[in-house]
């Protein structure tokens, strides 16, 4: 897939999920063949503001090429300026959000709102990539409700006014996560434009992503909560669309050296304390499913450093062998 002029290698990407597609998470993804990433949402009042955390959020290094970065907001001069800031951090594009069906998004007129807003969606669009000479892309949902799917006419819009791409996840703000992703909706949005479209929602392994390819004729796929404790994923997907082979999900034992090295860039990113205590939902996919590990939940959510998540992996590799 290209966007704008940016070649994409690999079948999938990772979604933008706020406090999770952080610094690790992002680099550990594109270490398994995530054909790049998109940051946590980044704030454009914040960032006008001068807010620390929304600078942490949108700084790349090297090690995080390539990868987008996602702004929010609903003011077209401040995204504009979120944007060009963004620009500066060596990403391969810029993403608006236009999905995110968090009230305390919605409630200001930003995310998944804006899909009630076609004509101020199409400003934003228009206004960013003016500003910006790196591909601007939106990621949408189906609509707002059920008496609102609007992602197919929404997406021409966003096509008129200069977006590179558009990534859909098939589900209605009202909808949130629950019920299964409408694949038609993302059909659809594939029929009415001519750029690429990255289908989104309910993929979580092999097969998932193949119907999701061959249904909707979608680009690209991307992948949120189906790559958490899992990064491995991008690697599978890979390798079954570029050699038609199915690779396992690691061993015990690599899958608990996979985790180690993923809570210590977080520790090292972000420090001890909130590593730790960030580690303690990761700790919590990486070990779901495995033998001994509903057991240790009640201590996996009270690690307080790395050597505690050490032991908690000793006994749960005793517990597999």
């Amino acid at each position: 897939m290209k966007i704008g002029d940016e070649q994409i290698n690999g079948f999938a990407c990772l979604a933008p999920m706020a406090g999770i597609s952080d610094r690790a998470f992002r680099e550990i993804c594109l270490k398994y063949g995530a054909g790049y990433t998109v940051t946590e949402m980044v704030s454009s009042k914040g960032l006008e503001c001068g807010s620390k955390k929304t600078e942490m959020i949108m700084s790349l290094t090297e090690n995080e090429y390539p990868s987008e970065i996602q702004i929010f907001g609903s003011d077209p001069e401040s995204l504009r300026y979120a944007a060009i800031e963004s620009e500066k951090q060596g990403c391969i594009g810029i993403d608006i959000n236009m999905g995110c069906p968090a009230p305390k998004v919605s409630k200001n007129g930003a995310g998944s709102a804006l899909m009630k807003n076609p004509e101020l969606a199409f400003k934003i669009v228009k206004e960013v990539t003016n500003a910006v000479k790196k591909p601007v892309t939106v990621k949408i949902r189906s609509g707002w409700d059920e008496n609102s799917v609007n992602a197919a006419d929404f997406a021409k819009r966003l096509e008129e006014a200069g977006a590179s791409a558009i990534a859909v996840h098939g589900r209605t703000r009202k909808q949130m996560y629950a019920p299964p992703v409408d694949l038609d909706i993302i059909k659809q949005v594939k029929m009415s434009v001519k750029i690429p479209v990255i289908g989104n929602g309910d993929i979580t392994d092999i097969m998932s992503a193949k119907r999701m390819y061959e249904y909707t004729g979608c680009d690209f796929i991307m992948i949120g909560r189906g790559a958490l404790g899992r990064p491995w994923i991008f690697k599978q997907i890979n390798e079954y669309f570029t050699n038609n082979e199915i690779i396992s999900d690691p061993i015990v034992e690599e899958r608990m050296r996979i985790m180690l090295g993923h809570i210590e860039k977080l520790c090292e990113y972000k420090g001890n304390d909130v590593g730790t205590k960030e580690a303690r939902k990761h700790a919590g996919w990486y070990t779901k499913g495995l033998r001994g590990a509903a057991g240790l939940r009640r201590e996996i959510g009270a690690i307080g450093s790395l050597d505690d998540l050490r032991k908690i992996a000793d006994r749960i590799i005793q517990l597999n062998s």
